[in-house]
């Protein structure tokens, strides 16, 4: 770990309207997908000194926020963004919700590959679209796309859309440029266009980059709406800042009518000035907690292999959340969920939630080294009462 940022700092969030530690005392929360590491210090410093004016009016998307997305992606995605491309927004999800308003019909059918960030389906299911699942399949350690299920699902008629999470959530799969360029084509023989969200993008393991959907060719390029933020990679969802990545010209019309519609458009002071903080100030701070996130991969991918029988880790290449495989443990995720967090306070997340996830569970491993220990000790503790108790129920 790189001694100038301190990432094995414990920094108390209880009791400050976080939605990740709303927790009773004793319990250990690592499910939502926020860190607990402060951002980086230039971060901090430009936004308290914005603070210290005191004036908090209406505030505009300046050149600088467009310059800050450019050069960024240009210098660590290789992929070279126009000006006019770019669209402010609120988040992410706001953004994804916008787009399946703006460009489905109600009833028509929005195809996303499962397991997924359920928050896909409520963006879905709320605005009376249908979801289309096509289910990825797993081989006991990597999971890959079944083109013939997707193929069948994308030439259905009624489908108007695919939501594509690159890199995956929750597994944390990079996906290929192969693999993309295949996506794409598929999608643009279907006439379905490609929601990508790629707000994991920038926590890639150490050596390893992620390939934006857009960067692949003219068919993805035109046939694309890509969202993306720097609030996973430094720790700023709190802060409501995102950009849209709108290529076609017809398509960034209908996008940005749609935003400005849902009032999702406009920033306020924070949201104008942190990517700009983040992407000017944030890049060697970003680098040292890649490789202390995957030093906290890497251990609690040996602690579960040495300590834990039945239980295995999907290996990862992004994002900072584990996927655990608990099939060969008797019960169902849920009822194994809800017992953990009973019975140690551990709280994780239930692979259900994300659809053809049953027997899974996710842990967020972005917080300090002895929190990963306690999380993956409780862990430890809680299965094997688990097994116990299930035995007992027979």
């Amino acid at each position: 770990m790189d001694c100038e940022y301190q990432f094995d700092e414990c920094v108390d969030r209880r009791n400050t309207g976080s939605m990740k530690w709303d927790v009773s005392e004793g319990e250990l929360p690592m499910w939502v997908a926020d860190m607990d590491f402060r951002t980086a210090p230039g971060i901090i410093e430009i936004i308290t000194e914005r603070a210290r004016q005191g004036v908090f009016g209406y505030t505009l998307v300046t050149d600088e926020w467009y310059q800050a997305y450019q050069t960024w992606w240009k210098e660590r995605h290789h992929f070279e963004i126009q000006k006019e491309w770019l669209i402010f927004c609120t988040g992410v999800v706001p953004a994804i919700s916008s787009v399946v308003r703006k460009v489905t019909a109600v009833g028509e059918n929005v195809v996303v590959m499962t397991p997924v960030y359920h928050i896909f389906f409520n963006s879905i299911l709320n605005n009376g679209r249908n979801v289309l699942e096509s289910r990825l399949k797993y081989d006991g350690s990597q999971y890959q796309i079944d083109f013939d299920d997707l193929e069948e699902k994308l030439s259905n008629p009624q489908t108007t859309l695919l939501i594509l999470c690159n890199p995956h959530n929750p597994m944390g799969k990079i996906w290929e440029r192969e693999t993309l360029e295949k996506i794409g084509d598929l999608c643009s023989r279907y006439h379905v266009l490609v929601l990508s969200d790629e707000i994991h993008c920038d926590i890639t393991e150490p050596g390893w980059e992620y390939t934006p959907f857009a960067s692949v060719s003219e068919s993805c390029r035109s046939n694309s709406v890509t969202c993306v933020a720097p609030t996973k990679a430094f720790n700023l969802a709190g802060i409501q800042t995102a950009a849209v990545i709108v290529p076609d010209d017809n398509l960034r019309h209908k996008i940005s009518r749609g935003l400005n519609t849902d009032e999702a458009a406009q920033p306020s002071v924070f949201a104008a000035i942190a990517p700009v903080a983040a992407f000017a100030c944030g890049g060697e701070w970003l680098d040292s907690l890649r490789n202390y996130l995957w030093e906290n991969r890497t251990f609690a991918e040996e602690y579960i292999k040495k300590e834990m029988k039945g239980i295995s880790v999907v290996s990862a290449r992004a994002t900072y959340l584990l996927w655990i495989d608990c099939r060969n443990i008797i019960g169902n995720s849920t009822e194994l969920c809800r017992f953990i967090r009973s019975y140690s306070g551990l709280y994780l997340s239930d692979g259900n939630e994300y659809r053809n996830g049953e027997g899974f569970l996710r842990m967020n491993l972005a917080c300090p080294r002895h929190q990963v220990q306690d999380g993956l000790k409780r862990l430890k503790e809680s299965m094997t009462a688990y097994e116990n108790w299930v035995e007992k129920q027979c």
